[in-house]
């Protein structure tokens, strides 16, 4: 395989992937304006948010099918569009029910076919380099994390919220519809490996002896502990996304500051994504996950202590490191149970990290509605952390000899 594609891919997915994922973390920041607006209580105005995450994982289970059969280039593409349509239709949002279909339904949509398309044609087109590959298209999304939150603070500032969402709408088009058309079509067989010969993982040698079908996958032990491993990731990455910057300003820290704390984290992350992903080859992914885990129970702890700016900006820095971890997930399945079923396992897997994301954010906004502050909240995001650490360290590698693997 040629240079030329291959820098094709990796440079189009790292696009898509600034584009979408840090128009989604844009949320945090469009979300206390919009409850000044609406009045709307935060338990409610979140549960739009859960609702794209519940839409994300349901439908990112067909789009996963899709993208085996038909490849990531049209599955992207039309996903693209809805999140543009989407983004724009905000700007018009003036009831309740509005929210939730143009962001829970119309977005959530158009987020169910980034993830899994993207991330299994990396898979697919990089064998042994998967993992560093993954990395760096990794860290667009961490990059559009970076920059997202100061840039959607500064067009509030200037235009208001509404006219902000439509260039949000204009620039998803521009990062995620058109670098989408240089996207390879990979389907259901790896680059470089033929059909019936698994592929070769540098960290197990077992993994990827077989190739496991959706069926197949799901009647091991190992499905359920990495279910449960990323929804434990997704409840802790989201009450911090949706809610950090809403608990800053009511501590009276600006706007703006509370936008470069939540800026930090994302930066952090993106550049934990590389280096994450960089030495995974050589620590496993599993052991990536546990690292990620730690740092973010930790760092949830320290949030429920920090009062100063200096101690949330230490919070960000161990947070967002920790979310780096997300980089392995991928990989992780690819190990676990090879590549010929690759997107659709991993869209159903991606599901219980899509309900992890939904229930934490409104968790999080019906504590602080009951209790009038987010310690209960951001307490359950340090247990979450904990329940994620326990999955991650039973999650073992079926392999030729114990293919299954399975409950009990």
């Amino acid at each position: 395989m040629s240079l030329l594609p291959d820098n094709r891919v990796v440079t189009a997915a790292f696009l898509i992937f600034l584009g979408a994922m840090g128009a989604n973390t844009a949320f945090g920041v469009f979300f206390k304006p919009m409850l000044n607006d609406f009045g709307w209580t935060k338990a409610l105005t979140a549960g739009a948010f859960s609702l794209l995450w519940i839409m994300n994982g349901i439908v990112g289970i067909a789009m996963g099918r899709f993208n085996d059969r038909f490849g990531s280039r049209g599955v992207i593409t039309l996903s693209g569009l809805l999140l543009s349509s989407g983004y724009l239709l905000m700007s018009q949002v003036s009831t309740v029910w509005h929210l939730y279909l143009f962001y829970g339904v119309i977005i959530g949509t158009g987020m169910s076919g980034i993830w899994v398309p993207v991330m299994s044609t990396i898979a697919r087109s990089f064998g042994d380099r998967r993992g560093i590959m993954t990395a760096i298209v990794m860290v667009g999304g961490g990059i559009g994390t970076l920059v997202a939150p100061p840039i959607s603070t500064w067009l509030i500032s200037l235009f208001a919220w509404r006219t902000a969402y439509v260039i949000v709408g204009g620039l998803v088009f521009v990062f995620v519809v058109l670098p989408a058309q240089f996207l390879r079509n990979t389907r259901s067989q790896a680059v470089g490996v033929s059909p019936g010969q698994p592929e070769k993982s540098v960290n197990e040698p077992d993994a990827g002896a077989r190739h496991f079908s959706l069926k197949e996958a799901i009647d091991t032990r190992q499905f359920w502990l990495s279910s449960s491993m990323v929804f434990w990731f997704g409840f802790s990455t989201y009450v911090i996304m949706v809610h950090v910057v809403p608990h800053m300003t009511e501590m009276d820290i600006s706007a703006a500051t509370a936008a470069n704390i939540l800026a930090v984290l994302g930066g952090l992350t993106g550049l934990s994504r590389f280096v994450l992903g960089s030495v995974s080859n050589r620590i496993g992914n599993r052991q990536v996950f546990i690292v990620g885990f730690v740092m973010v129970s930790a760092a949830s702890f320290w949030l429920l202590l920090g009062k100063s700016e200096w101690e949330l900006y230490l919070f960000a820095v161990v947070f967002g490191f920790g979310l780096g971890a997300g980089v392995s997930h991928s990989p992780l399945i690819a190990e676990l149970f090879g590549l010929t079923s690759h997107g659709l396992i991993l869209g159903v897997n991606v599901l219980g990290y899509s309900l992890g994301c939904a229930a934490g954010p409104v968790l999080a906004g019906y504590l602080f509605d009951v209790t009038g502050d987010y310690q209960l909240a951001f307490l359950a995001c340090a247990a979450s952390g904990i329940l994620g650490l326990v999955s991650t360290a039973l999650v073992s590698y079926p392999n030729q000899n114990n293919p299954d693997a399975g409950p009990g």
